[in-house]
């Protein structure tokens, strides 16, 4: 400011003012400077902001902070939970009162008596050992062993290892009908009639034997490879088990197997095992899992002796017997089921 003053050129008086008007700018000089300093002092006492500084506490602070999380890290979201679940400012949990709480927890608590209350009430009139509803149990599924992947029985007679797991999967599943095992467990019953049994319901009923003797070619006791090795499988099917199921009239249910679509001729021979090639009476009617513990499904054995090789071949194989059900369109498994053979040799 003062250079700024100085620099000035003074305004052209006459002569004879040159000396005054000298004296007085210095004067007036001297006042400025002096105003500027007193500016200078009131606006440090005022607080004005002065950058320099500024920026020093900035980098302390800056400094100081670094140790410390910012913003909205974990540690501030677990305070927000703490909080929230409980605030002792307000003596609020979950944001409620106390007294919205003790109403919560008696109208929950009401409504689980109900449930329990009627969910009890319920099982009472339930029978765990005989079904309460039978009208709409469909006539009896079927089931095929050994497992086929799509039920597609795919094979080369002189490749062991395409067929080995067929083998595998009946000896597995008929250990539960060795001759020993149902001895010991099971009772040999008459042929040719249901094994009724009275008593209370949750009286353990006695089971009949089906040995897996009765199987004789398609047992795995003569031929250990089930006919799979000579071209002539053997493929066992079992109904469904069904609480109280009885076959109508007195007539057991038979099974008959032919070719689905196609020559007949593809399929020439075929021996069934027992050679009734039916579900004997004696092993109705089933009295459910808790009570009839030991009871063993019977079988029947479907030994193809003579099949077409080298082409695919449909096969179904269908339930017979009054009141049984096999020609229901949307469910290929109720009273009939469907499967393919290809042997190659």
């Amino acid at each position: 400011m003062r250079r700024q003053l100085r620099s000035r050129r003074a305004p052209t008086f006459p002569h004879g003012y040159r000396y005054r008007l000298d004296d007085q700018d210095e004067a007036n000089q001297d006042y400025l400077a002096d105003e500027e300093e007193e500016a200078e002092e009131e606006a440090r006492v005022i607080g004005v902001p002065n950058l320099e500084e500024e920026e020093k506490e900035e980098q302390e602070e800056g400094e100081e902070g670094q140790g410390q999380p910012t913003g909205n890290t974990w540690w501030q979201k677990l305070q927000l939970m703490n909080e929230y679940l409980w605030d002792p400012e307000q003596r609020m949990s979950l944001a409620r009162t106390g007294l919205i709480l003790v109403i919560y927890f008696l109208f929950y608590a009401s409504l689980a008596a109900v449930i329990t209350v009627c969910t009890y009430t319920l099982l009472l009139t339930i029978s765990p050992y005989m079904p309460t509803f039978t009208e709409k149990v469909k006539p009896p599924g079927v089931m095929i062993r050994p497992f086929a992947h799509s039920l597609n029985f795919n094979f080369n007679v002189s490749e062991p290892d395409t067929w080995q797991h067929y083998v595998i999967s009946l000896n597995g599943f008929l250990q539960g009908y060795n001759d020993s095992l149902q001895e010991e467990m099971n009772i040999d019953c008459p042929p040719g009639q249901y094994f009724i049994q009275d008593g209370d319901e949750d009286e353990d009923k006695k089971a009949c034997q089906f040995k897996r003797s009765f199987l004789k070619n398609c047992s795995g006791l003569e031929d250990p490879t089930f006919g799979y090795s000579t071209g002539q499988p053997c493929i066992l099917l079992k109904m469904n088990r069904i609480v109280g199921f009885r076959p109508e009239l007195g007539d057991p249910v038979k099974v008959s197997c032919k070719v689905q679509r196609g020559d007949e001729n593809n399929i020439r021979s075929i021996n069934y095992y027992p050679e009734s090639a039916s579900f004997d009476l004696r092993y109705y009617p089933y009295y459910g899992k808790l009570t009839h513990v030991n009871y063993t499904s019977p079988l029947v054995a479907m030994h193809f002796t003579d099949v077409v090789k080298n082409q695919e071949v449909p096969v179904q194989c269908q339930l017979k017997g009054k009141g049984i059900i096999n020609d229901v369109i949307n469910d290929h498994f109720v009273g009939r089921v469907i499967f393919t053979l290809n042997i190659e040799t």
